[in-house]
């Protein structure tokens, strides 16, 4: 049975409680009102002192990958704590219910249409005769397990310091890119350099170290193929590729140590910019984390070149 279930990465004894984020019951419906809103109601925690609220952000990235930016958002700035999300029906499908008197988590689900074709064009491809289209978005409500009772669910698998087989995805992805991955002493005393198609890595880092190292420069090869809408700073290019490498070490499990306040240096006093780094650093953690998923049985079963032009 596959049933849908968020799931975060376990949570380390290290980790401090995220500054709870205030409600408000006057939700926007539109889902860019929606992040609009989020993003306000971050920067009033910021430019009150509040920056650990920008980590719970993030920390919420690596729980919710698979989620949209705006219903991550949505999620951190409701229930910063939360863990694992699912809807009514799914937790009942897990022989859990949701306790009396609890509260949903209000995201936005996609409302999808069909576009029919005319039929003169539908005749010209009997294989395509209709589109479905994105119409809009409705309120859907989750449930943080810890807001559920009953049947026990599986225990995540738990690292600590150690990326494991992340590790050897991680290198694979990197191939796959067509990026060159040289280790080399050259480059003290930074731990990593990107060049644009070549990353160098300094030998001899402990394993979590070097897949923090790793991503970050994975990162930044990504980030420059992107293009910005904004003009950003170097500070800003090198703490956005930071956070992402927060963001994936958090979700394989691994205790990433960063101080919250480093992330300040993604706002200051630029909302738009704001925005469009978590963004960015959403996308491209879900990218680099879609690569570290362990192939399926059918995947496993592929040629390399088969599999190659699936990636």
């Amino acid at each position: 049975m596959n049933t849908a279930i968020a799931t975060s990465s376990p949570v380390h004894p290290s980790t401090p409680n995220p500054t709870p984020l205030p409600h408000k019951t006057d939700r926007p419906k539109g889902l860019k009102e929606a992040i609009a809103a989020n993003v306000k109601c971050l920067i009033e925690q910021l430019e009150a002192g509040h920056s650990d609220a920008l980590t719970a952000y993030l920390n919420a990235m690596s729980r919710f990958h698979n989620y949209s930016f705006g219903n991550v958002l949505e999620i951190a700035w409701q229930r910063p704590t939360a863990t694992r999300v699912a809807g009514l029906y799914a937790w009942n499908q897990l022989g859990r219910k949701v306790k009396k008197g609890e509260k949903g988590i209000r995201i936005l689900a996609p409302i999808i249409g069909i576009k029919r074709k005319k039929d003169e064009e539908a005749e010209k491809d009997i294989t395509r005769q209709n589109t479905h289209v994105l119409v809009g978005f409705r309120n859907a409500y989750v449930f943080d397990v810890s807001q559920t009772e009953g049947a026990e669910l599986p225990a995540l698998r738990e690292m600590s310091g150690d990326a494991g087989e992340n590790r050897d995805r991680l290198l694979t992805f990197i191939e796959r890119q067509g990026i060159e991955l040289v280790f080399t002493e050259n480059i003290r005393p930074a731990l990593g350099t990107s060049y644009g198609g070549r990353i160098d890595i300094l030998p001899g880092q402990s394993k979590a170290e070097e897949f923090s190292t790793l991503v970050h420069e994975v990162a930044h090869e990504l980030l420059h193929k992107a293009e910005r809408r904004t003009t950003t700073t170097k500070v800003v290019r090198e703490t956005e590729a930071e956070a992402i490498a927060f963001v994936v070490g958090k979700a394989v499990g691994l205790d990433t140590g960063t101080s919250s306040a480093d992330y300040i240096h993604l706002y200051h006093g630029n909302a738009s910019l704001l925005a469009e780094s978590l963004e960015v650093i959403q996308q491209t953690s879900s990218i680099i984390l879609a690569a570290l998923q362990p192939p399926t049985e059918e995947q496993a079963a592929m040629p390399d070149a088969e599999l190659a032009q699936v990636a």
